[in-house]
């Protein structure tokens, strides 16, 4: 019977080869490939090598992994400390309109267009918005570096909050509310009650809302582009930069490779840390 319905997932797995795995292999191969100045993309049958690799380890390089890795951790741990509540409310809803309500309005935003998100975020924060006054108050000027940073982070936050939101409310339906009153039976303040019993509880599905939003912030694309204003740049941007402007393909396709390496390595290494911490609780 298992043989036979191996039969079924073909299909499936056909489409993911085709789709998914056979890009990444053509990216791999182009990026050990040589390119020569004055085309686009690398010669056919050019001889393979660990130039385009090389040049990664450079500084100039570095500062822009170290941007991209830098503002998506930020975003991605302010995005989780605002979403939790909002899980929460949400999952704690009894009036079953009111919580259906919530749901409609998270998914709304889940899929709302991103250059809708980006641009109101750029004209809120800009000059004709509430920008002056922000950018006074936290001693930054408009077109500072600074500033770029946190027009980015806030952008990503507009995208994160209810990804994570809506990944949190099912392990958060999934506990029973008489665990924190008793807690609070016993005597426990309700902070405590719900730092020992809500969020170990729900921890699981903190750590999938982080890798979920971790991987959205490194791979963001129109944010950094437009909300950056040139000052910050992430991976992705420079990636487009060697594709579409410069046209050295294996430079951007190693580029590429080592963003998806990394991030992977990351994501991996978390969930190892926090599963085997979780496991020994």
């Amino acid at each position: 019977m298992a043989r036979r319905d191996s039969w079924l997932v073909m299909p499936a797995v056909a489409v993911v080869a085709m789709l998914l795995l056979a890009p990444l292999v053509l990216v791999g191969d182009e990026s050990l490939r040589v390119f020569v100045p004055g085309r686009v993309g690398s010669v056919h049958d050019a001889p393979l090598t660990l130039q385009n690799y090389g040049e990664i380890v450079r500084p100039a390089y570095a500062r822009y992994f170290a941007d991209t890795f830098r503002l998506s951790l930020v975003a991605t741990l302010l995005a989780l400390a605002l979403a939790y509540p909002i899980g929460y409310r949400v999952a704690r809803e009894a009036r079953p309109r009111v919580r259906r309500t919530w749901i409609a309005f998270l998914v709304v935003m889940l899929f709302l267009s991103i250059l809708i998100r980006v641009y109101a975020v750029s004209l809120a924060v800009g000059p004709t918005g509430f920008g002056a006054e922000l950018s006074g108050w936290l001693g930054l000027s408009l077109n500072s570096r600074g500033y770029a940073e946190l027009s980015i982070v806030l952008g990503l936050l507009h995208c994160l909050i209810p990804m994570a939101a809506i990944v949190l409310l099912a392990p958060l339906q999934a506990q029973n509310p008489r665990l924190v009153e008793a807690a609070r039976a016993l005597g426990a303040p309700a902070w405590k009650a719900h730092a020992t019993v809500t969020l170990p509880l729900s921890a699981r599905g903190v750590l999938a809302a982080f890798m979920l939003c971790f991987t959205f912030s490194i791979s963001a694309f129109v944010i950094p582009l437009v909300l950056g204003k040139g000052r910050v740049l992430f991976v992705s941007n420079l990636i487009y930069s060697r594709f579409g402007e410069v046209g050295n393909y294996p430079s951007g396709a190693a580029l590429s490779i080592a963003l998806l390496s990394l991030s992977l390595i990351v994501v991996y290494a978390l969930g190892r840390a926090a599963g085997g911490a979780w496991d020994r609780w």
